[in-house]
């Protein structure tokens, strides 16, 4: 899991210690993600299984795909397929993906970089391995999350952006035990680069055996913690919360998390994402690449990509 590292976390800027009054969001469950095939036959954890919409929002999906570790011609990626409604959010921590999309959008992401899609409207688009990495094979590993779009927003024009890792706000805990990317959002008066339709927040933390980070989190938004290697505790009563599981937290100004002072992980370090957005608090209608707000609004969907309105496979990829 290399994503993006630093050679002395002692040099970033450190997260403040508070000196107000803090409620620390407390941990209201836990769940395990179930197991599942995506796109052309890879594996995934679904990290929201167990948990309802209500909670999540405003995302609708979290996938971890890998890490797997794949010969010559063996890696598997997700070929053309539509979107509506929503935004794909994939963030790579091991390989690398190239993206293409029906309204000219795309590129090419590696280690620790971020892919943004607003469907919108509506849009047709493919992730897949690059041609070296389909030949030669290797480690594969990225996390992909739908950020839902309000009634107001669905038809908003698609877009694409690829968001480096090196534009990052990169932070430390204040005894530098933890190491936060900030991808998306304001974390302690910083901000993450990624642009966004949906307030949200989204951090990769990585926190070295038996330390513990405070997070300060916006009130107005939901916050859940999922780990994507190690084993933590969340929240000041220490809940455990181990790989492939999801806390869901409640009401608070901030997260905190430990880490275990053994880890059995890639890195040696406990790995998490820590995110949460301003909750939409609308109806969702779900119906695989699409996310609405009806049932009719699906049928359109349905309608209009099997019409062709939701963009057409660019002639020089066929």
């Amino acid at each position: 899991m290399p994503a993006l590292s630093v050679s002395d976390v002692t040099a970033l800027t450190r997260l403040a210690l508070s000196t107000e009054p803090i409620v620390d969001r407390p941990v209201i469950s836990v769940t395990t993600a179930s197991r599942d095939v995506e796109g052309a036959g890879f594996p995934v954890y679904r990290g929201f299984a167990g948990l309802h919409t209500v909670h999540t929002d405003p995302f609708v999906l979290l996938d971890q795909a890998g890490p797997v570790n794949n010969g010559p011609f063996e890696t598997k990626g997700a070929p053309w397929h539509p979107h509506r409604g929503f935004e794909t959010v994939t963030y790579l921590l091991d390989g690398a993906i190239v993206h293409k999309d029906s309204n000219g959008g795309g590129g090419i992401i590696h280690e620790g970089d971020t892919q943004w899609m607003t469907a919108g409207a509506g849009v047709l688009h493919d992730e897949l391995p690059t041609e070296e990495i389909f030949n030669a094979g290797g480690r594969q590993h990225a996390i992909q999350l739908w950020v839902n779009l309000p009634a107001s927003l669905k038809w908003t024009p698609p877009r694409y952006q690829t968001v480096a890792a090196g534009s990052y706000a990169l932070l430390a805990s204040p005894d530098a035990g933890a190491f936060v990317r900030l991808i998306a959002g304001e974390i302690d008066g910083h901000s993450g680069p990624g642009s966004t339709h949906t307030p949200i927040t989204l951090a990769h933390v990585t926190i070295v055996p038996g330390a513990q980070v405070t997070i300060p989190w916006d009130p107005t938004h939901s916050a859940m913690v999922y780990v994507l290697d190690g084993q933590s505790t969340v929240g000041l009563d220490g809940h455990p919360v181990l790989a492939h599981q999801t806390a869901l937290l409640g009401e608070g100004d901030t997260v905190t998390v430990s880490a275990e002072s053994t880890q059995q992980s890639a890195t040696g370090s406990l790995e998490v994402l820590i995110l949460g957005g301003r909750p939409i608090r609308e109806a969702v209608a779900q119906y695989g690449p699409f996310v609405m707000n009806t049932k009719a609004e699906i049928r359109q969907a349905l309608e209009d990509f099997e019409a062709g309105r939701l963009g057409t496979i660019p002639a020089d990829v066929l």
